[in-house]
């Protein structure tokens, strides 16, 4: 990757992604391995999956580049297992799941906070550059439509979603704070809806709650009138602002929006995956979630002009292949229980 340094040690590049075996974080790294580094990819497993990485781990094509290490990010490295040695650390560790962050709401607030602190710590002993992977959250209801960075937010520091939404925030402060006072060379992204293949059928959100639904021919679940808007961005032009946010000069810190700026309403995603599916399934409705957005759009100016990125997928082609993806795993599914059932015969 250009700009960024190669690791003094035997002359190979070495990236440390926390929350490697989560859903954004395989593929990072994936790409990451591609881009010739070499991965160590830090996972509690408290909702990633080794699966994710399985092909990674015995890619010898590859030279075997990635390593996996199960290490929750709350801990400190004093004393690792593993050698934490890197030229970039990306912050990827806390789940982005609504129903599994409020499952365990003071532990993803000490992951925010803890977590974004070791993960500092690190980078700053090793002169590394870090990422942060904050939130379209950080804006909570928004007052202003679509969203800017230089917006605020608006956002409830006692409702269930703030263990995330105010983790995220603090995170952020802690990043800057770093940087003032230590010097490190920061990088801050304010994720969107993201959506693609590795996500759980059971994290709660949108795309896979009503492309899992649909698959199966259950009723697919909307939420109040299905009125309310996201920007779905398919995960493969994320990677792609990441990296190219990480290879900006070290002035350029974000925090920059990335997502997509067409805007969406949940009903009409529910019918674009109905038409792709070719399911029966039929809507129903349930109340809005407390603090749940009505709406949600970024302002990607600052992206195009200091990265030169924008998403190149339309949702339509995005969905066809998460769907193909969810599709398959429905299908190995299915034949693993066929199997157990005739081994119980």
């Amino acid at each position: 990757m250009d700009g960024v340094e190669r690791s003094k040690h035997k002359g190979r590049r070495r990236a440390l992604v926390a929350g490697g075996a989560g859903f954004l974080g395989a593929h990072l790294c994936r790409r990451l391995v591609e881009e010739g580094y070499e991965v160590v990819a830090l996972d509690s497993l408290v909702t990633g999956r080794l699966t994710n990485l399985s092909g990674l781990m015995d890619d010898t094509a590859n030279g075997h580049r990635l390593r996996f290490v199960r290490h929750d990010v709350t801990e400190s490295f004093d004393g690792a297992s593993f050698d934490p040695i890197a030229d970039i650390v990306f912050n990827l560790a806390c789940c982005a799941s609504p129903i599994h962050y409020q499952a365990q709401p003071v532990h993803t607030l000490k992951t925010c906070l803890e977590g974004a602190l070791n993960l500092l710590q690190l980078a700053h002993r090793n002169r590394a550059r870090i990422f942060q992977a904050s939130t379209s959250e950080v804006y909570g209801e928004p007052e202003t439509h679509p969203q800017k960075e230089a917006y605020r937010g608006a956002v409830s520091t006692t409702g269930p979603r703030a263990c995330y939404d105010e983790g995220k925030r603090c995170a952020e402060t802690l990043f800057f704070d770093y940087r003032r006072e230590h010097g490190v060379q920061i990088k801050v992204a304010r994720i969107f809806n993201t959506y693609g293949p590795f996500m759980r059928e059971d994290d709660g959100r949108v795309v896979s709650n009503l492309i899992v639904q649909a698959l199966r021919g259950e009723p697919m679940t909307i939420y109040g009138e299905g009125r309310q808007t996201r920007s779905f961005c398919y995960v493969d032009d994320l990677v792609q602002g990441i990296m190219r946010l990480m290879e900006t000069p070290p002035g350029f810190t974000g925090p920059v929006n990335l997502g997509n700026p067409v805007e969406v309403t949940v009903l009409e995603l529910a019918e674009r995956i109905l038409a792709l599916t070719g399911s029966h399934s039929r809507l129903v409705r349930k109340p809005m979630p407390t603090d749940d957005p009505t709406r949600r759009c970024p302002d990607i100016s600052l992206a195009r002009t200091q990265l030169g990125w924008e998403p190149r997928i339309p949702l339509d082609e995005g969905l066809r292949r998460t769907i193909a993806w969810f599709a398959a795993q429905e299908a190995s599914r299915n034949a693993r229980a066929m199997e157990v059932d005739r081994d119980c015969a």
